[in-house]
């Protein structure tokens, strides 16, 4: 059962059986059907009172109808208190001691076994002032213990203190995750971006830029730790003249259908494909053999072959072919990455002069 402070002219409700009929019960069943039509904000406080005695729920709405920033709710039934708290979400409960049913300090139990009231405050209210007794109430999860019924300065007080902890502890709580998301969809937009930077748009591959970044990269860790650098040029043969008889369009997506084939070739994580310039591609393969880019080079040409693509009439073979250059080497102080560029270039060309359609692969 909830209740608000009573309205003017309060609407017709739906009695719910309680076990007395009295005045005071009518009235707190009003309070609760106005708060429906009552509008409050995030600075409200929002108390709900779980009390079996319908005398002290009068007396404490009572104490509170006045204070026009404080929502008050009753719930006389033990076994609907959690349920309740769930629904309203109180910045406050205060829970009697002794309720028939289930025990005041079981419900603080269980009120702190729900992820939703965790972090709501509660206050006992009880009639015994031992010490064990307000010890017991602490150690469940109480935050405050107040022997009832106190002067109504006094309750408010208590009520305002801890409504206004948890809104503050509340807000915090929401800046912190939405600080955090955003920070998360700046480090998500960041890749992303940082991605898109390095990416051919044409092929999906690595551009140019990423290529020369990575290749240095892994050409100083190589010299530091005295592993293997191998790197492959690779040509579409042919490509200018497929690219004026079939036109740009199919141009596009001859290089976007190679782009593929390369990217589906680079089995290992550390390899870099990339397009190189124009109709050119390179692959970066930092601690490869030499046999090993062997491999990699004719598994390559054969699988561009394989796609069928018809070509210009003036090529050796009906359709599309490869041209690669490669070279292995172990950095050192005397020779330099563009050495390295400049042997696979060669050899690159050498495969185009022997007759296209090849890998070519040496120092």
């Amino acid at each position: 059962m909830t209740t608000n402070h009573p309205q003017t002219s309060p609407p017709a409700i739906n009695p719910v059986p309680e076990r007395t009929s009295s005045d005071a019960t009518i009235r707190l069943r009003r309070a609760a059907d106005g708060f429906k039509q009552r509008f409050f904000d995030d600075s409200s406080c929002v108390v709900l009172l779980v009390d079996d005695q319908l005398m002290i729920g009068e007396m404490v709405r009572r104490a509170l109808a006045d204070e026009k920033d404080i929502v008050f709710h009753y719930c006389s039934e033990s076994g609907a208190a959690l349920m309740t708290a769930e629904r309203i979400e109180p910045t406050v409960i205060l829970q009697d001691l002794v309720m028939p049913g289930v025990e005041g300090l079981t419900l603080v139990r269980e009120y702190r076994a729900r992820e939703a009231l965790r972090n709501t405050p509660i206050i006992v209210l009880s009639s015994r002032e031992d010490p064990t007794t307000k010890q017991d109430a602490f150690a469940v999860g109480a935050n405050d213990y107040v022997v009832k019924l106190p002067d109504k300065i006094e309750l408010i007080a208590r009520i305002r203190y801890h409504s206004q902890a948890y809104l503050s502890r509340r807000q915090r709580d929401a800046a912190y995750a939405a600080l955090h998301e955003s920070q998360r969809e700046l480090m998500a937009a960041n890749i992303e971006l940082q991605r898109l930077s390095s990416m051919d748009g044409l092929t999906g591959l690595n551009n140019r830029r990423r290529f020369d970044e990575y290749a240095s990269t892994e050409w100083r860790r190589a010299l530091r730790e005295r592993t293997s650098f191998g790197l492959l040029l690779i040509d579409v043969d042919k490509f200018k003249a497929y690219n004026d008889t079939n036109g740009h369009p199919a141009g596009d997506e001859l290089l976007r259908r190679i782009g593929e084939v390369i990217r589906g070739c680079c089995r290992r994580p550390e390899d870099l494909p990339a397009r190189y310039g124009g109709d050119e591609f390179a692959v970066v393969m930092p601690g490869i053999k030499t046999n090993a880019l062997e491999a990699v080079g004719e598994r390559l040409r054969l699988a561009v072959q394989d796609l069928k693509i018809e070509a210009d009439g003036s090529m050796v073979t009906p359709y599309v072919t490869l041209s690669m250059g490669g070279a292995v080497t172990v950095p050192t102080e005397e020779g330099g990455l563009l050495d390295l560029v400049a042997i696979a270039d060669r050899n690159m060309y050498e495969a185009k002069a022997n007759g296209r359609n090849k890998s070519v692969i040496h120092e």
